[in-house]
């Protein structure tokens, strides 16, 4: 069960392109490793099923599930209980808790599909590299969904690697009457990854190997040299923190797009474990 409500980033009344958030039921499911997948170098794919999967529901493409890892020692998995305000946990060590955008569900046939991005050496990605068919792991959510609505004339798709299961989802809900730019960073052409839209679309990818500048410049200087065709834009950024601001703060101090038009992510932190900051003025 949803309750839609309205999100209050102070848009005006009559903004018939203002997003919506949508609260769902928090239920956490226990799930089973089916298929691994070397998609690129530095993309795994991992498909997970189970009956538990039976009502889970995705309305959003950036939204995000927990993923609860089993004990690396023990292979002992545990979870929390939902509560209406959120999770409890029973006493004892919490696992390894990681955020993923959903990818793929296949409701028939209860399976889902997760997107590992293989540049850190952490938790999340060692247990992906040796994840293997009969595996359990936990997950829990989405805890809600932000729904943007289509109608844009452009729509502006900045990310790395771990954003790109949003802006595949994004692009596929795109009608053929919309514009879609997307600059996508990745290692080099190996890393790229097939995307497809309805809309009219433009990509640009961006090769952290070129070494072309620093690291939380690579995004934003590809941006800076964009042409936006003329239009209602809006702008979507998911990338690591520094490189996601670095974005906005170009969008929005130097292209002069509306803030309440650029929502700006940091997925994961350099130097950080398990974090994803939110980017506004």
């Amino acid at each position: 069960m949803t309750t839609p409500t309205i999100n209050n980033d102070n848009l005006p009344a009559d903004d018939a392109l203002a997003p919506r958030r949508v609260r769902h039921e928090l239920r956490f499911r226990v799930l089973t490793v089916q298929q691994v997948q070397r998609v690129t170098p530095h993309l795994l794919r991992i498909t997970l099923a189970g009956d538990e999967l039976e009502g889970f529901h995705s309305p959003g493409f950036d939204d995000h599930v927990k993923l609860f890892l089993p004990d690396a020692a023990t292979g002992a998995l545990r979870l929390p209980q939902a509560t209406p305000d959120g999770m409890v946990w029973p006493e004892g060590a919490k696992p390894v808790m990681r955020d993923y955008t959903p990818g793929a569900h296949d409701a028939a046939a209860r399976t889902l599909q997760l997107d590992f991005a293989l540049h850190d050496a952490g938790p999340a990605t060692q247990w992906a590299l040796q994840a293997a068919p009969g595996q359990q792991v936990g997950l829990g959510g989405p805890r809600g969904s932000f729904i943007l609505p289509t109608g844009f004339d452009v729509h502006l798709l900045v990310g790395d690697d771990t954003a790109l299961p949003a802006i595949a989802r994004r692009l596929a809900e795109l009608p053929a009457a919309a514009r879609a730019i997307v600059v996508a960073e990745v290692d080099s052409a190996a890393d790229h990854v097939p995307l497809a839209s309805a809309a009219t679309l433009d990509v640009h990818w961006v090769h952290r190997q070129a070494g072309a500048a620093p690291a939380d410049a690579l995004l934003a200087r590809a941006v800076a040299a964009l042409h936006l065709p003329p239009g209602e834009t809006h702008a979507w950024v998911a990338a690591e923190s520094a490189s996601a601001k670095a974005v906005r703060h170009h969008l929005v101090k130097e292209r002069g797009l509306a803030p309440r038009r650029v929502k700006a992510s940091g997925y994961w932190r350099r130097g950080s474990a398990g974090t994803h900051d939110t980017h506004e003025d």
